[in-house]
């Protein structure tokens, strides 16, 4: 949110919606950049993956998140509506939570563009200015959801995924600035998990080996791991982080063998990935 990634820095393979799936990302996030329009027509009987454009995240290969999305439709035109549900900020917990959430949100974001739905896209757009707000950098993004929002109401998708895209760069940034790094890491990560979830949905729905291929990105999962392992010690403590490091290790096994992600392997995925969007939304 989808964020997704490639296998390594040397492929361009890609991790939810919008996701990583990059969320400013990282899509299922995980961060966003530009929407291509795919050429009209038969699905190839074949998609090469590893030439989706991409852009580099730290040592990180991350492919554009709407890119993904032209492979999927392409693999067989995915009932986005089936995907896209409510996202309920209403009662927030934690720093660290808020931040996991924001990644969540944008993802959606995403996913309700694809589903071309504008009420859906302008909820999004102001959860994701509450979001910002709790965390202090709501500045950086009042603009982006005003045009997010004025763009849905004109059915502008284009414009709406360069905003969501530029949302999630933008309070990343401010994080940074306010030193809050290691929270932007968790936006990215939120952003991805969600992302993952959304696409092993539409995948194992319509499994293909194409499709499936999407999945394996085990480089992605190596940078979270990282990240996470060198956490200051309060947000490594935190509840919903403990939970997260701990079925990192499994995703990595599942989406990792030269054999392919199978059906089952792409179910398993889901599983836990909607396991932890789920301990996202509970308070620590």
């Amino acid at each position: 949110m989808i964020k997704l990634s490639s296998t390594a820095a040397t492929r361009t393979n890609p991790s939810l919606l919008c996701s990583s799936w990059r969320t400013g990302v990282s899509v299922l996030c995980t961060a966003f950049l530009t929407s291509v329009c795919f050429a009209q027509g038969e699905p190839p009987r074949s998609i090469d993956v590893g030439s989706l454009p991409a852009t580099v995240v730290d040592e990180v290969v991350v492919p554009v998140p709407t890119e993904v999305f032209g492979v999927l439709d392409k693999l067989g035109s995915p009932n986005w509506h089936e995907v896209l549900r409510p996202v309920k900020t209403e009662s927030l917990g934690t720093r660290t939570q808020v931040a996991l959430l924001l990644g969540v949100t944008i993802a959606e974001g995403f996913i309700a563009v694809e589903a071309q739905e504008p009420e859906a896209v302008k909820k999004i757009g102001r959860q994701v200015l509450s979001l910002s707000k709790a965390i202090g950098v709501q500045k950086s993004v009042i603009s982006r959801t005003s045009s997010i929002i004025e763009a849905a109401d004109k059915k502008d998708w284009q414009t709406i995924r360069l905003e969501f895209d530029g949302a999630s760069k933008d309070v990343k940034q401010a994080m940074i600035e306010l030193k809050d790094a290691e929270l932007a890491q968790l936006v990215s990560l939120g952003g991805w998990l969600r992302g993952t979830e959304a696409l092993t949905q539409v995948v194992g729905k319509n499994y293909s080996k194409d499709g499936a291929e999407l999945l394996h990105q085990p480089a992605i999962l190596d940078y979270f791991q990282r990240k996470l392992d060198t956490l200051n010690k309060h947000l490594k403590e935190t509840g919903v982080v403990k939970k997260i490091a701990r079925r990192l290790p499994e995703l990595h096994t599942l989406i990792e063998p030269a054999g392919g992600v199978s059906p089952q392997k792409v179910e398993k995925i889901h599983s836990i990935t909607a396991e932890l969007v789920k301990t996202i939304f509970s308070q620590d």
